[in-house]
């Protein structure tokens, strides 16, 4: 698949897991070598060279847990703390936009690493308790594991991932964009939900196109994906050919949804001020979506 330089994506973190596997390993990395990220909350903190700001082990709460995200281009460890105030609470919420300026001053590979540290920390913070036998639960294995506290109980839970379908679909030459209502005014963007139990990719982008749309489609493709940490998603996008363009719009899912000529497409990706739409930003996939099918 061609590289994209999707965001979130490109981690210079080398995750090693025989490492976090091995409490003696992990044990003996954890030194004055060791840096940890900060974050406020689970914002980044921007150091004065525009990067993500590294501290020391000595600046985690004493409360906190510390996740392991593995070792840097230096071989240092590398971790992130959960914050005691975040603990039971994290957070399910889309990213603020005074989010999004702050992570714009990064360089894909640090917002590749905040975005992991963020999705990590924001899962341990929601999953303080057993989901099996409701007792607390233990980080193990660097962070990337917890075990429940209740021996008769002993369930391992780990960090999760939601596959999302996120999908662009074409008749006639037109591409078929819809808006929710918590876009941006004139903001269209590819089509999008949640991959259920049972069913394929192909079959949910099928169903969600269906029941937003109206729309039949067929020969659906993968393009490519996207790691999403809001709060832990993994955005597949895909593509599919509708023979019929009779859009009906399910208004609890989308305030609209309508079919764009190329020439339109084209305005708003260039950012035209009197372009049909304002097209989605480039740090989501549904952007690079939309460019792959004008470039085909």
């Amino acid at each position: 698949m061609t590289d994209f330089g999707i965001a979130f994506a490109g981690s210079v973190i080398d995750r090693a897991d025989a490492v976090r596997s091995d409490p003696d390993k992990l044990a003996a990395l954890t030194n004055w070598r060791a840096r940890l990220l900060r974050l406020d909350g689970l914002a980044p903190v921007i150091a004065p060279d525009g990067g993500l700001e590294w501290g020391t082990l000595a600046d985690a709460d004493p409360g906190a847990e510390l996740v392991f995200l593995g070792l840097d281009p230096a071989g240092r460890a590398a971790f992130v703390a959960v914050d005691t105030k975040l603990m039971g609470v994290g957070s399910t919420a889309p990213p603020d936009p005074r989010l999004w300026q702050v992570m714009g001053m990064l360089s894909p590979p640090d917002l590749a690493v905040y975005g992991a540290a963020k999705a990590l920390v924001d899962w341990h913070a929601r999953h303080r308790f057993c989901a099996r036998c409701g007792h607390g639960t233990m980080l193990t294995k660097g962070g990337w594991q917890r075990n429940c506290s209740n021996a008769a109980c002993k369930a391992e839970h780990f960090p999760r991932t939601d596959p999302v379908t996120i999908m662009t679909v074409e008749c006639e030459g037109r591409l078929l964009l819809g808006r929710q209502p918590r876009f941006p005014p004139r903001r269209y963007s590819a089509l999008a939900g949640f991959v259920e139990p049972g069913e394929t990719v192909e079959e949910a982008v099928a169903r969600e196109i269906s029941e937003e749309a109206g729309l039949v489609v067929r020969d659906v493709r993968y393009v490519a994906s996207q790691p999403w940490p809001f709060p832990s998603s993994l955005m597949i996008a895909c593509h599919g050919v509708a023979d019929n363009d009779a859009i009906t719009i399910d208004t609890t899912e989308l305030d609209d949804a309508r079919w764009f000529t190329r020439n339109e497409v084209i305005a708003a990706m260039r950012g035209d001020e009197d372009a049909a739409f304002i097209a989605p930003p480039p740090f989501a996939i549904a952007y690079h979506l939309v460019r792959w099918w004008l470039d085909r």
